[in-house]
């Protein structure tokens, strides 16, 4: 309560806060915005007969908000945005310009997101395209016509509403990174996964009150808030947890002064990418369901095989979850070394005079920051990997009921929450020093 006194108390931080829910607010409402084109009773029909009664559209709409059931200008949410970013992540790699922009501060990171929104766009037009023609699929095989014989007009009007949401969510999550209490489209992808919490939990108590859950289905309630609340424990103790590098400092004469050695500690997290791999493996986990439109192309091979993996890799069989971990480990890796270069650190910590014992200052410094980051990161990935496909692990012990969220879910959320927390107890920090 106290913790809470102090947020409110503080003016600037009070309206950062009222600021940053009401751009959530504002999201809430652009995913009610449907887009243009589509006959309402078509929608109704396809949501209630089709949609509904697929897994796999129903757990690409968590990550969107509920965008999607509704037809929404949101509907794809921030997927090209974070494409994107990792396309242009992954050019900083293998092109040299990018990888100079990438080492010259805070003016290389700008220019980097310049490209990252540029390259913005094309992408929702592409992935819109996908998945309108996904979802007409799908309504073809169930007998219905959900979006007729559009007309090229229909088409450009369609798919420019769904990119203005898209751009339009991007900027609403830069101004909400700019106010420093977290990353804008972490909190935006938050706030998706959760807006659909109430309607859930609200169905399962009426469920329970009316009578409709025998012993069975309630023991499974029960296992699955247990393994819930066990999770989300472990979660914030990985997410929290670090190895101390030590650092020394030899002693250094400024003018007439002579300052005594430092000893201090570089503070290495398990989890130093946070929830970056999750949601960077959710975007790649798509592809497979985008490309389902190529099963009634005119080439027999490429039909056949989109069908296979459209098939094989749905959402809730096990190769999917085998697909996704992989990811997920890998992503794990990758946004670590993008953040903590250990070049980089070993380089800084030589300039400042510094050294780990035992260990020589340079490249001796470099090699064993990389060997402990491998070491660290493996764990941290292995974690990761494991939360994202927990409701494939727990199924047996709680049926689907787990699905609502998962593991993926559930990483984003407590990740976010924590994330949000401390750069709130940073800015109390700092305003606490400003007062004196």
């Amino acid at each position: 309560m106290n913790y809470i006194k102090r947020i409110l108390g503080n003016r600037e931080l009070r309206k950062k806060i009222i600021f940053v829910l009401f751009m959530l607010f504002i999201y809430r409402l652009l995913a009610h915005v449907p887009i243009p084109g589509p006959d309402p009773e078509n929608v109704k029909s396809f949501i209630d007969n089709v949609f509904s009664k697929n897994s796999a559209l129903s757990f690409l709409d968590v990550f969107s908000g509920g965008g999607m059931s509704r037809f929404s200008i949101v509907m794809m949410s921030l997927g090209p945005y974070v494409t994107a970013s990792i396309m242009i992540q992954l050019l900083t790699i293998v092109v040299p310009k990018f990888e100079a922009l990438s080492k010259e501060g805070e003016q290389g990171r700008k220019k980097l997101n310049q490209y990252s929104r540029l390259l913005t766009l094309p992408l929702a037009y592409i992935e819109g395209y996908s998945m309108i023609r996904f979802l007409g699929s799908i309504s073809a095989k169930s007998g219905q016509s959900l979006f007729g014989n559009l007309s090229p007009l229909q088409w450009f009007v369609m798919l420019t509403s769904i990119a203005a949401g898209t751009i339009l969510l991007m900027w609403i999550g830069e101004l909400i990174t700019e106010k420093k209490i977290g990353n804008g489209i972490s909190i935006i992808i938050f706030a998706g996964i959760v807006s659909s919490l109430p309607t859930t939990v609200g169905q399962t108590i009426q469920k329970m009150f009316v009578g409709q859950f025998n012993t069975q289905e309630l023991i499974k309630v029960v296992v699955f808030l247990t393994l819930a609340l066990t999770v989300v424990a472990i979660i914030v103790f990985i997410t929290e947890a670090q190895r101390k590098i030590p650092i020394s400092y030899a002693k250094k004469v400024r003018g007439a002064k002579l300052y005594g050695s430092i000893d201090t500690y570089l503070p290495v997290k398990l989890n130093m990418a946070g929830v970056i791999p999750i949601i960077f493996a959710a975007a790649f986990m798509n592809v497979p369901t985008l490309i389902g439109f190529l099963g009634s192309a005119k080439t027999s091979w490429v039909a056949d095989s989109a069908k296979w993996i459209q098939t094989t890799f749905t959402p809730n069989s096990w190769p999917y979850a085998a697909l996704l971990f992989i990811f997920v480990f890998a992503f794990t890796f990758f946004s670590t070394f993008l953040y903590f270069k250990p070049k980089d650190v070993a380089e800084n910590i030589q300039k400042q005079g510094g050294f780990i014992p035992g260990i020589r200052p340079g490249t001796q410094t470099e090699h064993y920051l990389t060997y402990l980051i491998n070491r660290v990161t493996l764990w941290g990935a292995i974690f990761l990997s494991l939360i994202s496909i927990l409701p494939y692990l727990v199924k047996p012990l709680t049926g689907d009921v787990n699905l609502t969220i998962g593991g993926t879910g559930l990483l984003i959320v407590v990740g976010v929450a924590i994330e949000v927390r401390n750069q709130i107890e940073a800015q109390l920090i700092i305003r606490s020093y400003e007062e004196f």
